[in-house]
């Protein structure tokens, strides 16, 4: 097996943890999970939410996300900065494509590839991570 068939199939492999991670998510409207991958270990993980110490309920009474809802990308970047690993050279594995705040966030981390299965609304999150020579795919879920 080529070493790209073989990266293919692992990415399709954490792809489906991610959607599986997902389902942690109280959100309603979305479930979004992540995971950093580095050197073929999970280093952290993440899924949409409140931040800790807060209700579960990620939306308002008109169904809107409330302003101080996490998402995946940031609680998994954020949790790996509390460990002893670094994101230095990771992988994201994410199921929704990151929005331009969290694009900034997998630039700082240092995080060189983000593979993703499904478009976010609007699409400057990728369009940032490319102009910062990140390499960026879209994986389908299964």
């Amino acid at each position: 097996m080529e070493d790209k068939d073989k990266q293919r199939l692992l990415d399709r492999r954490y792809m489906r943890m991610a959607r599986i991670w997902a389902e942690n998510s109280y959100c309603k409207r979305r479930q979004v999970g992540a995971l950093l991958v580095k050197n073929k270990m999970i280093i952290s993980d993440g899924y949409n939410g409140t931040p800790s110490g807060f209700e579960n309920n990620c939306e308002d009474e008109n169904n809107v996300s409330k302003p101080y809802v996490l998402h995946a990308e940031a609680n998994a970047i954020t949790k790996v900065a509390r460990s002893n690993n670094s994101s230095d050279g990771a992988t994201l594995y994410v199921t929704a494509s990151p929005c331009i705040e969290c694009a900034k966030l997998i630039i700082q981390a240092g995080i060189r590839r983000v593979v993703y299965g499904e478009n976010y609304r609007v699409l400057d999150g990728l369009e940032l991570l490319k102009r910062a020579g990140i390499d960026v795919e879209y994986v389908e879920c299964d």
